[in-house]
C-alpha cells in the first residue's frame, strides 16, 4: 500500500526525476556514467523549473513543452511501457505496441508534467549505487527531504544505446508495478485492442481533470 506521502510524489514522478541529485551529497568516488547522465538531465530541467515562466498560465505550458523535450532524454517510454505490461508485451502486435506506447506516454505525461509547477526548492541527498553483474543496469539511491520528512527515492537505469531510466521506486513502490497493478483487470481480459482503449480513456480522464 502507497503511503498518502509516497502517493503525491508518485503523482509527481517526472518532478522527482528532474530534482533529484540537484542537492545531492557527492561520494567519494567519482560518479558513473550512469549518474552523470542522470545529474546532466536533471541540470537542464532544473533551469527551466526555476523560470517564473513555470507559474504564470500564459507561459507554463512552453516550460513544460522544453522540460517533456528534455525528459525524453532520460526517460524510455517504450521500455516504461514493455515492462508496465510484462509478458503479455509479446502479444502485441507491431502496432499495437506502437500505440499503446504512444496512449501510455500521454497518461504519464498528462498524470506528471502537470504537478511540475509544485517544485518548493525540495532537498535531495544521493545515498548510493548499486550495478548489476553486467554492468548494464544500475539502481541510483537517493532521500528527498519534503517539508522535514525523508522519502526514498530509486531511479532504475539501462545501458543501450545511451542510459535510460525504465522505473523509479518511491519509498519501496515501483511506478511499473503500480501501474501494472492498476492495468491488470485490463490486462487479464485478454483483448489487447479493449486494453489500449481503456488507457486512452484513462488518459484523457487525465487531461480533463488538468484542465479544470
Amino acid at each position: 500500500m502507497i503511503t498518502s506521502r509516497a502517493h503525491g510524489f508518485l503523482l509527481s514522478g517526472i518532478l522527482l526525476a528532474a530534482i533529484a541529485l540537484c542537492g545531492a551529497t557527492l561520494a567519494a568516488d567519482a560518479p558513473s556514467q550512469a549518474r552523470q547522465e542522470l545529474e546532466r538531465t536533471i541540470h537542464d530541467i532544473l533551469v527551466e523549473l526555476q523560470k517564473p515562466e513555470l507559474k504564470n498560465p500564459a507561459t507554463k505550458k512552453n516550460v513544460l513543452s522544453r522540460v517533456e523535450g528534455i525528459i525524453d532524454r532520460l526517460f524510455s517510454f517504450e521500455e516504461l511501457s514493455s515492462r508496465t505490461v510484462g509478458v503479455k508485451w509479446d502479444s502485441f502486435s507491431p502496432d499495437q505496441k506502437k500505440r499503446f506506447i504512444a496512449e501510455f506516454t500521454t497518461l504519464l505525461r498528462e498524470s506528471y508534467l502537470e504537478k511540475l509547477d509544485g517544485y518548493n526548492g525540495e532537498t535531495v541527498n544521493y545515498v548510493g549505487e548499486t550495478r548489476n553483474t553486467n554492468g548494464d543496469k544500475v539502481e541510483i539511491s537517493t532521500s528527498v527531504v519534503v517539508k522535514g520528512k525523508k522519502v526514498s527515492v530509486a531511479y532504475r537505469m539501462l545501458q543501450k544505446s545511451r542510459w535510460i531510466v525504465y522505473d523509479v521506486i518511491i519509498e519501496g513502490v515501483s511506478m511499473v508495478q503500480n501501474y501494472r497493478s492498476q492495468f491488470q483487470q485490463a490486462l487479464l481480459a485478454g483483448d489487447v485492442e479493449k486494453f489500449i482503449e481503456h488507457v486512452r480513456g484513462t488518459a484523457e480522464k487525465a487531461r480533463a481533470y488538468n484542465k479544470k
